[in-house]
């Protein structure tokens, strides 16, 4: 039997927070994204998986001890159909031990959202290939999650086997990410920056807001407009902030007066 505790490198008397301290660091280092073993990966998943619930732990720390064959009977009118009892449960008959496939009770899939589906969170109807067909399962996608966390859905996934989704969130155009808060480039004129004034943007959500550019502000500055990001993660009501780097645009036509004032004030 795989020992799970040295798999995360933690003490049998390890809690929960360091268990789960524990298969983060291993799951960041490990990543297949990041050049780590598949092999090793699912290791750590699995370790983590069962260490993480408390039924399984237990389970894990205090193995039954189940007989050989010879405690069943084998003949008879009424023999034991094993394909059957595993079939009932949803494990696949013949391919491969059954006792290793009995405890499979969950279905593993990455599901790929945008930032805007971090932003707003919301239920998301997937399909689920099967021996018997596609199923489709609704999930929640919890708001302000991060690129390779993994969700378990108890009891969503088919025939009432616990769904494990790790989301992947998708590179946005528009927006940069770092943690909750989110920063992305507005155009403004010349004239905004030396004279001030406010400029109207939206944010991921879509709200409008204005902004107040001070006077004599320099081109290539970022303001930051508190509370306007992403959803802090376990904290939906509370949210990062929004950066606006200001990318200054010359006007397309300058009147030919203010051009000589120019020339007459860039010597001084």
């Amino acid at each position: 039997m795989t020992d799970f505790y040295s798999t995360l490198g933690v003490p049998r008397t390890a809690t929960a927070d360091e268990i789960k301290r524990a298969y983060r660091k291993l799951a960041s280092q490990h990543h297949p994204d990041k050049g780590g073993e598949t092999a090793r990966f699912q290791e750590i998943q699995t370790a983590y998986e069962t260490l993480g619930d408390p039924v399984k732990r237990q389970q894990h720390d205090n193995p039954v001890h189940r007989g050989g064959p010879s405690q069943f009977h084998q003949g008879g009118a009424n023999p034991f159909d094993f394909n059957a009892i595993f079939e009932m449960f949803g494990a696949r008959p013949g391919s491969g031990n059954p006792h290793q496939e009995f405890m499979q009770r969950n279905v593993k899939l990455s599901l790929w959202v945008s930032l805007h589906d971090v932003a707003t969170g919301g239920s998301r109807v997937i399909s689920i290939g099967t021996q018997h067909g596609n199923t489709n399962s609704e999930i929640h996608i919890p708001a302000g999650i991060d690129d390779g966390d993994t969700v378990r859905y108890a009891g969503a996934g088919p025939a009432g086997l616990d769904l494990i989704v790790t989301f992947r969130v998708k590179p946005d155009t528009d927006w940069q990410r770092t943690g909750s808060h989110l920063s992305t480039l507005i155009h403004v004129s010349m004239w905004d920056l030396i004279l001030g004034g406010d400029v109207a943007v939206k944010n991921i959500f879509g709200d409008e807001l204005s902004v107040t550019i001070p006077p004599k502000t320099q081109p290539g500055t970022t303001l930051r407009v508190r509370g306007h990001g992403l959803p802090v993660k376990g904290q939906p009501q509370s949210r990062g902030d929004l950066m606006l780097k200001l990318d200054a645009r010359l006007p397309d036509h300058i009147p030919d007066n203010l051009l000589e004032l120019i020339r007459q004030t860039r010597g001084q």
